[in-house]
């Protein structure tokens, strides 16, 4: 069967010659005669997995040498009480700004915790907007302040980050990490599951500035410690090792095929320019996001009727242009166009879009 073009907002699509170099090392990594998936954690050959990994992730992202990097495990949702149970312990307070569904599950399990507030939200027009914010909206006393970077539901993005002064600001990036160059020094903490552009899923990556490690809630669990992971080189117990072997892979593919992540966010522009460009000239699709806070990586679009919907989506499928239905709470339509989806994956989903609408007058 040839391969579809995979339109799921994760877990998405890998590089074709990801896939292929891990297909031909899955039973002998390097002359260890051994799979990744079987070798042990302690090994020298998967210490040098790890830490060239961890070498290549700091290399792609130029991050900071006093930033610690974490692979751990739970996904972003896990994330949401580590952030909490790490940082909220000054003033015990924290400021959330509501940009979709994963920053209100955040807030929510944050709440728990401490005294958190929600500054700003886009709910009240079902999250197509980033809402503008400045200063004086965030609490001095606030220990961090939190975002979702890219709302992988709904097609938003953060294109200026909020201003937070001196506050420590921490942000899911799950859905846009390694898309575009990011300032890490401008963060205290970023995290992300891999699953949408990274690897697999089963591995969560935490960025955690140094000063913001070692004060946990004293009733933090010890897993849900940084210090925990951070003290003993993401080593302290099992971590996902195949999962971090195919983030190695990703980060190879990035730096010598790609380029680098300048790179990356150009040919990224012109898959999104592509579909953008279509929706705002057609006559039966529309995007739903507003254009200044458009996503490059999730592109939400409906036709206006649930039935359309629906066949498109059958069609669609059929044509091999698979997993482009819209999440639940949104309806319609969703074509996730992470790193790995290639120039060719938007041009089919394009030319099938026009020819359906042709159809479908």
């Amino acid at each position: 069967m040839a391969r579809v073009y995979n339109f799921s907002a994760g877990p998405s699509m890998l590089p074709e010659s990801v896939l292929k170099k891990a297909a031909a090392e899955m039973l002998d990594y390097e002359g260890s005669g051994q799979s990744v998936m079987e070798m042990s954690h302690r090994s020298k050959v998967f210490d040098n997995i790890i830490k060239s990994a961890e070498a290549l992730l700091r290399e792609i992202m130029n991050i900071p040498d006093n930033y610690k990097v974490l692979f751990l495990q739970g996904g972003g949702s896990t994330q949401f009480a580590m952030v909490a149970l790490n940082l909220m312990n000054k003033n015990n307070k924290a400021d959330y700004i509501i940009t979709g569904q994963w920053a209100k599950k955040a807030y929510q399990e944050a709440k728990r915790y401490g005294d958190v507030k929600v500054v700003a939200s886009s709910e009240d027009k079902t999250y197509t907007y980033i809402p503008k914010t400045d200063r004086s909206m965030f609490r001095e006393d606030a220990d961090y302040v939190y975002i979702c970077m890219n709302n992988t539901i709904y097609g938003t993005v953060y294109h200026e980050l909020p201003d937070t002064g001196d506050i420590p600001l921490v942000a899911d990036i799950s859905s846009c990490i390694l898309s575009e160059p990011i300032d890490v020094s401008k963060f205290g903490l970023l995290f992300a599951g891999a699953q949408k552009n990274m690897a697999g899923a089963g591995l969560t990556i935490a960025i955690v500035r140094e000063d913001l490690i070692g004060n946990a809630m004293d009733f933090t669990p010890t897993m849900l410690n940084y210090a925990t992971h951070a003290d003993k080189d993401s080593l302290y117990n099992t971590p996902p090792c195949y999962q971090i072997y195919i983030a190695k892979l990703v980060l190879e593919w990035i730096k010598n095929e790609v380029g680098g992540l300048d790179k990356m966010k150009e040919l990224n522009e012109k898959k999104a320019k592509l579909l953008y460009d279509f929706l705002d000239s057609s006559e039966l699709f529309k995007g739903t996001v507003v254009a200044e806070d458009r996503s490059l990586m999730n592109v939400p679009f409906v036709t206006g009727d649930k039935d359309m919907d629906a066949k498109f989506v059958e069609e669609a499928t059929k044509a091999g242009l698979v997993n482009i239905k819209g999440h639940r709470t949104v309806g319609g339509m969703r074509a996730s166009i992470y790193n790995a989806m290639p120039y060719e994956g938007v041009e089919k989903l394009v030319e099938f879009m026009k020819k359906f609408e042709a159809e479908n007058k």
